[in-house]
């Protein structure tokens, strides 16, 4: 039910498929879309990737979810939330948020270098705790 009150809040119908992405991404907390698209096909075996890439678009023009880019890999989604960053593990791929608000980044280089910035992602990348076992 508070999927469906999500995408209506964002004045999106709520299809089953628009439901179950945010089901996923929810459950995932970041998703590829190469792992949305197969956990998707099993509820739904005829959606197609080009229909999933339009709900994905669909959904960010609304700013329900957003694109969290990750440097030499590709791309994950997430339902948006307030600001945050990432850390991510090399090794394994686990994929964290972070409590901080990079929005204090995107202050300074206005104020600093007079930039008309739009958003700031940041994605730390090192070694997570259970891979340092190894």
């Amino acid at each position: 039910m508070k999927h469906e009150l999500l995408l209506k809040s964002n004045h999106l119908k709520a299809t089953p498929q628009r439901l179950a992405i945010i089901d996923l991404m929810d459950r995932a907390g970041h998703i590829s879309i190469d792992d949305l698209f197969q956990s998707i096909r099993q509820r739904f075996s005829s959606i197609s990737l080009a229909t999933l890439y339009k709900n994905i678009h669909t959904m960010m023009e609304k700013n329900l979810i957003r694109e969290v880019k990750i440097p030499s890999q590709k791309t994950k989604y997430e339902i948006e939330k307030e600001s945050h960053a990432h850390v991510m593990c090399e090794c394994c791929g686990e994929l964290k948020d972070i409590h901080f608000d990079p929005n204090t980044l995107l202050q300074t280089s206005i104020d600093v270098h007079n930039y008309q910035t739009k958003e700031v992602s940041i994605v730390i990348l090192g070694i997570c705790p259970e891979c340092q076992k190894k």
